[in-house]
């Protein structure tokens, strides 16, 4: 449907569309007001069962974690068991704060967000669809949040306290806290929080309203002309929303600058301990100010500058001044319409890990049809223990396939696997948690590019990241390593760092649900090619249900006797849904 040209034909368009955007705004209002109280208290008790249900086993593991870990000194080692039980006071308290809000908001919001989109292009029976969306969709949301955060306090806590317990130190040497610096930290970061906390927030309150009318200028513009959100005619009852809602961006913005400040300041002890001086500190509590100032112009296309100093806090002057923030051509020049229409890309994380996991799904059908995965393999993944191949070798080689095609078309990204898509710094999701990832990806790319791979050594790299560096399962199957020596030190090294990043892409909070349902859709795979049989290798016996503590209580004493073991926890849990499932 193309928009209304000429000034009257708009006004019209607008004037005609305000009932029937109240109307739904209205009737969204009535199921969020319903749902609110009710999501609210969903998620909060499951959360809290959840951070209460674990708090002992977190307490218990950390602190013995920081005690084994190999990287630590002893004297650092003192001070953070002496300064953890700060955090680990506050982790349930400002969870479960977090989990009440964020539920009511989320019981809320997510109601009136469904309504508008079910009037949408390409729905039928859309009276249907703005009484029901949003409703039962709602309550399934909430329990999704429930288990994704269940898997972070699970899964992802007890492999980051892991790798914190069995990693080597570098070179031999861990690290170690110089005691003659830590007074004049705290007083830096003390004073850092006290001064720039208050400064910020005046700051930001300050801003806010040109933050509020600027952004209300921009999206009634948008309004009356069917520019930037307002181009397609499904986005106008959302793009109509975020004007009325846009006040509540604003003090979300403002509350988390002041949240925000908190850390800037406080970084000045960072500073104070990495110049080993005080003098620096203080200079960074006033540079702090004018680097938010900066920041905080770009955002909102303000004059460049700020009305702070800029003081030199590092004893080189090129790392004081490497934050300096450029104003992105984004910020200057509004989307042009052609623009969007020639490039309408909009990649965002959970789609790309939806990505990923369908090509683990395709590969990992056909190597448990080839045999290169095993039941063994599968039964490893399901009780988070042995091999790795499905947990991280499996991911690991869709993700170098990735960059193995990325390569050889010489992309400035990262070719996803219908070979047309592709993952730029310009169009790649704005998430931190990505961002992590997808510039050491480029570097890994790079990489493979530089070493000119023959087709025998891009096979040997590639079962070389599925098995996680096993020999014996490559000679097996005949996959002889490059002649020499340094190509396979180097092609080692790059399999170890792939499964190192992927390691830590598996603690992001939706892969743990993504990876149970390839578990399962392989273990489907394996019966049908062995017919049931594969089932009568493994053993049926059910193990006694303990309590946690005592199943924590011999966490322990296995891992005392074995530095490779697991925690029982996890086994027996794990080792219980497997029985359950196969019985």
């Amino acid at each position: 449907m193309e928009p209304p040209k000429g000034f009257l034909a708009s006004l019209w368009s607008f004037i005609c569309f305000l009932p029937y955007f109240i109307g739904l705004l209205l009737l969204g209002i009535i199921k969020g007001i319903i749902f609110c109280p009710v999501i609210c208290l969903m998620m909060t008790i499951g959360n809290s069962v959840i951070i209460l249900g674990l708090l002992p086993a977190h307490v218990l593991w950390t602190y013995y974690c920081i005690l084994r870990a190999k990287q630590l000194g002893p004297v650092l080692k003192l001070l953070t068991c002496i300064c953890i039980p700060v955090f680990l006071i506050l982790w349930p308290v400002v969870s479960i704060g977090a989990s009440i809000i964020g539920g009511a908001l989320y019981g809320f919001l997510s109601p009136i967000f469904a309504t508008f989109d079910a009037v949408g292009e390409g729905k039928t029976n859309d009276i249907f669809h703005c009484f029901y969306d949003g409703t039962w969709s709602t309550i399934k949301h909430s329990f999704t949040i429930v288990r994704d955060f269940k898997d972070v306090c699970f899964h992802s806590y007890f492999s980051l306290m892991d790798d914190l317990r069995q990693k080597q130190a570098p070179d031999g040497k861990y690290y170690e806290i110089r005691l003659l610096y830590i007074p004049g930290a705290i007083i830096a970061g003390g004073l850092g929080v006290l001064i720039d906390v208050p400064v910020i927030s005046v700051v930001a309150l300050c801003k806010s309203p040109y933050m509020l009318f600027k952004g209300w200028h921009r999206l009634f513009h948008d309004l009356i002309g069917r520019e930037g959100p307002f181009l397609e005619t499904i986005c106008v009852p959302l793009a109509g929303l975020a004007i009325i809602l846009w006040p509540l961006a604003v003090v979300g913005a403002v509350l988390g600058s002041m949240l925000t400040s908190i850390f800037l300041g406080a970084y000045a002890g960072v500073v104070v301990y990495q110049e080993s001086s005080l003098w620096f500190g203080l200079r960074y509590i006033i540079a702090a100010l004018s680097i938010y100032d900066e920041y905080s112009n770009d955002i909102l296309d303000m004059p460049e500058g700020s009305c702070f100093p800029r003081p030199q806090y590092r004893k080189k002057a090129d790392l004081s001044r490497t934050s300096t923030f450029s104003r992105p051509s984004s910020f200057k020049d509004p989307p042009s319409r052609t623009s969007s229409l020639r490039k309408p890309i909009d990649l965002k994380p959970l789609e790309l890990l939806e990505r990923l996991f369908k090509e683990c799904q395709r590969h990992g059908e056909i190597w448990v049809s080839e045999g290169l995965i095993t039941a063994k393999d599968i039964e490893d993944a399901k009780s988070n223990s042995g091999s790795q191949v499905v947990s991280i070798g499996l991911p690991a080689y869709c993700l170098l396939q990735a960059l193995l095609r990325s390569a050889m078309a010489n992309s400035p990204g990262i070719l996803l696997s219908d070979s047309v898509t592709e993952i730029t710094s310009s169009n790649r999701p704005k998430d931190v948690f990505f961002d992590w990832f997808f510039n050491p990806f480029l570097i890994i790319k790079e990489q493979i590019k530089a070493e000119n791979l023959t087709e025998a050594e891009e096979d040997y790299l590639s079962k070389l990241v599925l098995f996680g560096g096993n020999i014996g399962r490559l000679k097996d199957l005949n996959v002889s390593p490059p002649e020499s020596e340094r190509k396979r030190a180097e092609l080692g090294a790059l399999a170890r760092r792939l499964q190192g990043i992927t390691k830590s892409v598996s603690r992001y909070p939706t892969f743990r649900r993504q990876f149970d349902d390839l578990v399962k859709t392989l273990t489907e795979d394996l019966a049908k090619k062995n017919g049931g049989s594969e089932s009568t290798n493994v053993p049926k016996t059910m193990q006694k249900s303990n309590s946690a503590l005592a199943r924590f209580q011999k966490s322990f004493k296995r891992l005392t006797s074995s530095n490779n073991g697991r925690y029982e926890e996890s086994q027996s849990q794990s080792d219980a849904l497997r029985d359950l499932e196969i019985l």
